[in-house]
């Protein structure tokens, strides 16, 4: 009997898994240590949970281990095939940096050194022709020399191999006779787009990961089979989706980054089941806070992220801000003399303060301990915290040298970490055309609950939801994902000049791909969705918008309409009377994974008693406080502020003047006034 899903979300301290039912959709978590060899901390998560593997419809994985690979450059030798005169393409880059005003600081070098990356004549021209054929000799000695060297993958990526990729197909071919052990991917296959930079960088950062990766998913999926799971292993990737370790292989860079993926998914989820289709989620943690936006149900995409500045991954993924503000995030004087908070954090170990590792510095933990927000047990009393250490840390480092009251200073530590997570909800919705009064706020991570209400008055948020098990939202992200693949084709025309058969014929090609892709993945036909979209801008523009396209293609003038309309939401600015261009087709390709229903619970018209009060400080004022056990709070149950609410994986702060509820899903549903 398969009625069990497992999810599994690892991350650099802990191990977080889901486990729901799917007769009751019932859940329950398990936390363990992160191991060295992730799946050694994965199984033993899995153990400890009890868990039977036969049982298990479903085992879901967001891993880290493609994104560590390369932050850390423990990659395997790797090489790369380049066109005769393009050697220096992923060198040269686009000759910026990130900090504009730092000329001293050097972007770090390419993934593949100069020595590895090998050329052979051959030419595609701006249209797709082939001018000069590969030169098959040349082939075969650059095929024998990467042999002998041993390296472990090989990028193929040759000039205008976007519009037609048969040099780069034969010269694979050719590698592949030669090596027929190693993963070799080719640019037209990997990302068929203009730009070569972009389209080298992606198909290089892809060929680096794919050894790391497909070693990787084989011993975990061998582990599983072994103790007895019998379906395929998913991997979340950053668009938003899983793919099985079948397509790994060729796709390996769309693990880079799942992890924080699988946050954003959750909290559009649960914000849906809330009845809030626009959702903003702040995913707080120990050392860093992951922002995302969620509009009519839709998590935004984009194509324009990297692991290291420099080296774009060109894949859609789904957009989240990062910023360096947790738990742990360190509280300092910059050298104007002006309070900062993070990014640096006393990390795991030693710690805030409070922790009595040895850290002296004050933390966001420290502060919040001060202020009474935090009580002395953290994850159900495997952690203590000492307030008087933390009250000595506020004291020394932010109380003395401002000459401010212990609360206050605390109180100020909190508010400027409240302020760099607004500012980071401001970029990723002001700054996109989207006004925060709209959205809810889904506020989860260990730290996110404490502050998520503060933040959202900030910004004029009416409504914040702590979800039931906050710690491991984003585990549970793993489980509420689709298979999901995404495929484009350059489309570079005016739209006056557009044909609306030829870019039909041109999904139709791309749809054929993804048939392909979703059933050789064991995906029915019936469970396939496949969603349209065109990039257009303005002629003369190189950043585009993409717009939704319908199936069939119809009249292009209401795809341009389509994308004025896009652009005045986007940019608060539209042209009707410019000449508006095409620029790429994207085709996203769902696998439908049945979903397990949430357990929904009856109001029991209880109404519980805090299992304790004490002092808490809002505002520069200290309140008698309730402090309720979260598992102690049945659906139906309002109360309002202040009242502080307890739980194994965090803590929830409703302050004064917010009202709150729990719903049928168990969700705390707090109503902010400002």
């Amino acid at each position: 009997m398969h009625d069990l899903r497992v999810a599994v979300d690892v991350g650099g301290t802990f191990t977080d898994i889901c486990i729901m039912d799917e007769t009751t959709g019932l859940i329950r978590i398990e936390k363990t240590s992160s191991t060295r060899d992730p799946i050694e901390g994965i199984m033993g998560g899995v153990s400890k949970a009890g868990i039977d593997l036969s049982r298990v419809a479903l085992f879901s994985h967001g891993t880290t281990v493609a994104t560590n690979a390369l932050i850390t450059r423990r990659l395997p030798r790797t090489a790369v095939v380049t066109t005769k005169g393009f050697r220096d393409v992923i060198e040269i880059r686009r000759a910026n940096k990130e900090d504009l005003w730092d000329t001293y600081k050097d972007v770090v070098p390419p993934y593949v050194p100069r020595r590895d990356r090998l050329t052979v004549p051959e030419r595609v021209d701006a249209g797709g022709k082939v001018i000069e054929p590969l030169d098959v000799e040349a082939a075969h000695d650059v095929a024998r020399i990467l042999k002998r060297r041993g390296v472990a993958a090989v990028a193929v990526c040759f000039m205008n191999a976007y519009l037609n990729g048969a040099n780069e197909r034969m010269m694979r071919d050719i590698l592949l006779a030669e090596m027929p052990d190693i993963p070799v991917s080719i640019s037209s296959q990997v990302l068929p787009e203009i730009f070569e930079h972009e389209r080298f960088s992606t198909t290089v950062a892809n060929a680096v990961v794919s050894p790391v990766v497909v070693n990787y998913t084989s011993r975990l999926g061998e582990r599983l089979a072994h103790e007895g799971y019998t379906r395929d292993l998913l991997l979340l990737h950053t668009g938003g989706g899983v793919m099985t370790p079948a397509s790994v292989k060729d796709f390996a860079a769309r693990l880079a980054g799942s992890g924080i993926a699988a946050g954003a998914i959750a909290s559009r989820y649960i914000a849906g089941l809330c009845g809030f289709p626009n959702s903003i989620g702040l995913d707080m943690g120990g050392t860093s806070t992951d922002v995302s936006l969620a509009y009519e149900g839709r998590s935004r995409v984009t194509k324009d992220w990297h692991i290291e500045f420099g080296y774009p991954i060109r894949f859609a993924s789904i957009e989240v801000l990062t910023i360096g503000a947790g738990g742990g995030s360190l509280a300092w004087t910059d050298p104007a003399g002006s309070l900062r908070n993070g990014p640096q954090s006393a990390g795991a170990y030693p710690g805030p303060a409070c922790y009595g590792n040895g850290n002296t510095q004050p933390t966001n933990t420290d502060a919040n301990v001060t202020l009474g927000r935090l009580g002395t047990d953290l994850a159900g009393g495997k952690v203590k915290l000492d307030p008087e250490l933390a009250r000595k840390a506020v004291e020394s480092g932010v109380a003395k040298p401002f000459g401010l009251g212990l609360h206050e200073a605390a109180d100020a530590i909190v508010k400027v970490a409240n302020a760099n997570m607004s500012d980071a909800v401001r970029l990723i919705s002001i700054s996109r055309g989207y006004d925060p009064r709209d959205f809810a706020l889904v506020a989860f991570g260990g730290a996110g609950a404490l502050h998520g209400v503060d933040v959202a008055r900030e910004l004029s948020i009416p409504v914040v939801i702590v979800p039931p098990n906050p710690g491991v939202t984003s585990a549970l992200g793993c489980l509420l994902v689709d298979m999901q693949h995404d495929f484009s084709q350059s489309c570079m025309v005016d739209a006056a000049d557009a044909d609306a058969s030829e870019i039909e014929a041109q999904f139709a090609e791309l749809e054929k791909a993804a048939l392909a892709r979703l059933t050789h993945e064991g995906v029915t036909q019936k469970d396939i969705v496949l969603q349209r979209s065109i990039d257009m801008m303005y002629r003369g523009q190189w950043r585009s918008l993409a717009v939704n396209a319908p199936q069939p293609i119809g009249a292009i003038a209401d795809l341009v309409q389509s994308f004025h309309a896009e652009h005045q939401r986007e940019y608060n600015f539209r042209r009707d009377s410019a000449p508006v261009s095409f620029f790429r087709l994207n085709l996203k390709a769902v696998g439908v994974v049945p979903k397990a229903e949430f357990a929904v619970h009856k109001p029991t018209g209880a109404s519980p008693e805090p299992v304790g009060r004490r002092r808490v400080w809002f505002e520069g004022s200290g309140l008698d406080t309730p402090v309720y056990q979260r598992d102690d709070l049945p659906c139906g149950f309002s109360f309002q502020g202040p009242a502080i609410i307890e739980q194994l994986d965090a803590t929830t702060v409703v302050p004064p003047g917010a009202a709150a509820e729990v719903d049928k899903y168990l969700n705390i549903i707090i109503r902010v006034k400002e």
